[in-house]
């Protein structure tokens, strides 16, 4: 059996779309685009001409930056549409179902109710520190079990599933389930990838993002890491034309050896920064506990955390209070050390939010 046969029946077969033709030095009246110009993207390229279906050069660079090979690697908007695209391509509508871990990223269930399908959860123990659990998620998993997602550094709580960990999951679901390795905070962990599991299991998938230890959030872009002949699928389901012009050539832009080396030297400040913040943090009479992090936050449970968000907005400071599931905890990104001294400063100066 093929892990294309887990993909839904009616897209085992679906042609991704057929663009117009491109090429350089020619007159291109086959796109119905417009032939005048009205702006140029940051590296000059006029806008008025479709950008390439998918970008083979930003593939390429993509796929160095993450260790991958290109014919392994699909483009996305951030890792979102990426699960967005794996939700579409495997899950039947009140048929199939995805396995997830909450407390975890909360798209994951979005994307399974838009699909149809249900979101069955082994929750994660706060007592262990939230650790990923293999045979209880096994457990939860059954013969309509499609997707097991595996978030790891996992958002929020910050542990990473270990590779032994998700090895177990993948061999366990072999011809029945995909799993899926969210690995959009795995630079802050300093663990290897799950990618080098690909070569042992077909039914795979792992999911990258620049958006966090690279600071480019606000260009939308990761990659889905997966098998070749799996990838045909995953092109046919998403929208050609997927990555702006503008967006290819800032990445491309931010990408290159000299930005590379700063975002390293990024990486490793904010590793520092969130093992001096989470030993403060755990001195501060209000806070109960602070949870184990490989990823560039820290969930910390409070005597009142309502009371500190609130003096937090009062002092210009937004943080995360996750929801019910995580009651009394609150959800800090590491930020500069002016700005964790900043918040430091004003939870040691609200004592009375501590009693």
């Amino acid at each position: 059996m093929s892990v294309l046969d887990l993909v839904r029946p009616e897209l085992r077969r679906l042609e991704p779309y057929r663009a117009a033709e491109q090429a350089a030095d020619v007159t291109r009246l086959n796109a119905n685009e417009s032939p005048y110009t009205r702006g140029s993207a940051t590296g000059g390229t006029p806008l008025n001409r479709y950008p390439e279906v998918r970008p083979r050069r930003l593939t390429r660079v993509l796929a160095g930056h993450f260790g991958c090979e290109p014919q392994q690697l699909l483009v996305t908007r951030g890792s979102s549409e990426a699960i967005d695209l794996v939700m579409r391509v495997f899950c039947r509508a009140a048929v199939d179902n995805i396995v997830i871990t909450p407390p975890t990223f909360s798209m994951y269930e979005h994307y399974a109710t838009l699909q149809g399908v249900e979101a069955r959860q082994v929750p994660l123990a706060a007592d262990d520190d939230f650790r990923f659990d293999a045979k209880r998620v096994l457990a939860a998993c059954d013969d309509s079990s499609k997707l097991v997602i595996i978030c790891s550094p996992n958002n929020p709580t910050g542990l990473s599933a270990g590779v032994d960990e998700i090895r177990a999951v993948a061999d366990a679901r072999r011809e029945r389930s995909v799993v899926v390795v969210d690995e959009a905070y795995i630079e802050f962990a300093g663990t290897p990838s799950a990618y080098e599991l690909l070569d042992e299991f077909d039914n795979l998938i792992v999911l990258r993002t620049l958006s966090k230890a690279q600071g480019l959030a606000g260009a939308r872009c990761g990659g889905l890491i997966a098998r070749c002949e799996l990838l045909d699928r995953f092109d046919a389901v998403q929208a050609p034309y997927s990555m702006p012009t503008p967006v290819v050539e800032c990445v491309l832009r931010e990408l290159d050896d000299a930005s590379t080396s700063r975002y390293s030297g990024n990486i490793r400040a904010l590793i520092d920064e969130r093992d001096r913040l989470a030993a403060a943090l755990a001195d501060l009479a209000c806070v109960v506990r602070v949870f184990p992090s490989d990823a560039n936050f820290l969930l910390v449970r409070f005597t009142d955390a309502p009371a500190i968000a609130c003096a937090c907005r009062a002092a210009g400071i937004l943080v995360r209070e996750p929801g019910a599931e995580l009651e009394g905890c609150i959800r800090i990104t590491v930020g500069t050390p002016e700005e964790n001294d900043h918040l430091l400063g004003v939870l040691t100066a609200r004592r009375e939010a501590c009693a």
